[in-house]
């Protein structure tokens, strides 16, 4: 005999049954703001389930992204192996903090990530044994920058006279100096002040 189902019990199995991938695909592309090359990008990398899950533990979609499909799936690609198994999305997650939070610079992180890999430890425990931080201590940069500006004097009456760029060569040295622990726009804005001084 054939069964005959009531509605309320196909409304109740209808609503267990898990969102179709193309439903939550949609879904998603939407939420995170991600334009059609994007998307497409993630698909193809095949990490979408990666970035949903960093974006779980705190990431933005964005940088989620952009971390997955771009330095994370360039060491997979160089070793030969799976981007998801090279680190979790929780390690991601929380080298992409570290970030927000002014501690490292994406060059510092590319470091960090290295380290992560090596299996050194947490994002956080890298940064710490390989003393990766971003050096916000103006005095340290105002020393780096003086420094620089003695083996360039000209610069500043270049950057007096309007030649912004001229900055450049400064920021350079200091970056330099500092093994790439300097956040550049401070350095920026601290050579912009001298000049002004």
């Amino acid at each position: 005999m054939p069964v005959q189902p009531s509605l309320e019990l196909i409304d109740e199995l209808r609503a267990a049954l898990p969102e179709s991938p193309a439903v939550m695909r949609r879904r998603l592309k939407g939420e995170w703001g991600f334009t059609d090359l994007e998307f497409q990008d993630v698909k193809n990398a095949g990490l979408l389930g990666e970035i949903v899950e960093t974006v779980k533990a705190g990431s933005t979609p964005q940088a989620a992204r952009k971390w997955w499909t771009g330095e994370i799936a360039r060491l997979a690609n160089v070793a030969d192996v799976d981007a998801s198994s090279l680190v979790t999305p929780g390690q991601v997650a929380e080298l992409i903090a570290l970030i927000d939070s002014g501690e490292l610079t994406d060059r510092l992180a590319r470091q960090v990530l290295e380290g992560v890999i090596a299996d050194e430890g947490t994002p956080a425990e890298v940064v710490e044994k390989r003393g990766l931080k971003v050096v916000s201590d103006d005095g340290a940069l105002i020393a780096a920058i003086d420094e620089a500006l003695a083996q360039q004097p000209d610069v500043l009456e270049k950057i007096r006279d309007g030649k912004v760029q001229a900055a450049g060569a400064v920021i350079g040295a200091v970056m330099k100096a500092m093994k790439g622990q300097a956040d550049a726009a401070r350095v920026r804005e601290l050579v912009l002040e001298r000049a002004q001084a």
